[in-house]
């Protein structure tokens, strides 16, 4: 017996209309399907994260409600390191693999802002690379020893992150533009932020289920202008 398959197949190189050569008795069920399909990916769109917002624009830092999350200890801002001195032209502070005299004032006056909102609810780690662990000290006056998975990021991040979140505190993780691109990955944002030296991504936690999702992220140069705005 000829297969519904191949009955369809043979009716349709009959012509190229669309549903043209599928028996009437059938043509019902490819529209059904045809529209299932279509139904099917526009979900799978829109499931997909948007895009990172600039928190610095317009009234993003407000509709997003970080202050708030920030003191409930609902968010995870994951801050790229200071500009690294083998990258750049301008001074190095001392060793060649950390961050230039131009990175440190970013990244003190990066930890001066986290001041601002309050640091007392926060819990901090960097990874445990020269340029990491000087962003950290200048700019919170520590800096984690051991924190591997801040640099081994590749397929744990996320995990990782939701592991270390403590319940009614902020995590602050000092890491590598890789490390947030794949947290960026395993939250299905459909288009990476790519963060200059110094910014941040600031991630929400759900207290009760614990899921993540990107509120937006933040340039260093323009904390400043945002804190001014602080309601």
């Amino acid at each position: 017996m000829e297969s519904l398959f191949s009955r369809i197949v043979a009716h349709g190189r009959a012509s190229n209309k669309p549903g043209a050569g599928v028996p009437a008795r059938y043509q019902k069920l490819v529209v059904m399907l045809s529209f299932f399909i279509l139904a099917v990916l526009i979900g799978l769109w829109f499931l997909r994260a948007a895009a990172p917002v600039d928190l610095a624009q317009g009234r993003n830092m407000r509709n997003a409600d970080v202050y708030a999350r920030w003191a409930k200890g609902e968010l995870v801002v994951l801050v790229r390191h200071a500009e690294r001195c083998d990258h750049s032209t301008n001074p190095c502070l001392d060793v060649a693999d950390g961050i230039t005299r131009k990175g440190r004032s970013t990244a003190v006056e990066l930890g001066n802002s986290f001041r601002t909102l309050g640091l007392a609810n926060a819990d901090i780690f960097s990874s445990p690379l020269a340029r990491t662990r000087q962003t950290s000290t200048f700019a919170f006056n520590q800096a984690s020893a051991g924190e591997d998975w801040l640099i081994n990021c590749r397929r744990t991040m996320l995990e990782d992150v939701l592991r270390h979140k403590a319940d009614h505190r902020n995590l602050i993780l000092v890491t590598h533009s890789e490390c947030i691109d794949q947290l960026e990955r395993s939250l299905q944002v459909s288009s990476r932020s790519m963060l200059d030296y110094g910014s941040s991504l600031f991630v929400a936690v759900d207290p009760d289920d614990h899921t993540a999702h990107v509120l937006g992220f933040l340039d260093a140069p323009d904390w400043k202008s945002v804190l001014a705005k602080r309601p």
